[in-house]
């Protein structure tokens, strides 16, 4: 039986690490550190797979909106920022032990040709039950349904069988 593949969005805004900058990473990869919510870590941690695709969202951005998808490629491990002092994300309740955070790393599958603003993704009725359009949902890992992830490529201008 193949793999159900799941589909997720995961904000970042721009001036801090936006998608143009994870496709300039080293091997166009990056690991998804610092995220502070406990219902996002449990998502990393426990449900995102590796195969599973993400949507990129620039947040505080004008306007906010999804650049690109990208991939997971390692399953959740405990997030290194949270041992180092020197970094903004250190957890000193945290430890090796017992690691309070974890992150997950992804890879960077395309740009999409059309950036998806918030107002747009808002206007389709299609997308009225989305996380990222709900009022008050400030989530930087949220749960994609597929036929979100679908519309949301076809208004960006392409399709899942391009990506592949």
């Amino acid at each position: 039986m193949p793999k159900r593949r799941s589909f997720w969005l995961m904000k970042s805004e721009p001036d801090v690490f936006s998608y143009g900058d994870l496709v300039s990473a080293k091997g166009s990869r990056t690991h998804w550190d610092g995220v502070r919510n406990y219902q996002a870590r449990n998502t990393m941690r426990d449900d995102m797979k590796v195969g599973d695709l993400v949507l990129y969202y620039h947040s505080n951005a004008k306007p906010p909106g999804v650049a690109g998808v990208a991939e997971v490629v390692a399953e959740g491990y405990p997030d290194p920022s949270q041992f180092d002092p020197g970094d903004s994300h250190f957890d000193p309740k945290s430890s090796r032990e017992d690691p309070r955070w974890f992150c997950v790393d992804i890879r960077a599958v395309a740009e999409l040709p059309e950036y998806v603003s918030i107002e747009a993704l808002k206007g389709n009725p299609k997308l009225g039950t989305m996380a990222v359009v709900q009022r008050g949902q400030r989530l930087s890992v949220q749960p994609v349904a597929a036929a979100e992830f679908r519309e949301v490529l076809k208004m960006g201008g392409t399709s899942l069988s391009a990506l592949s």
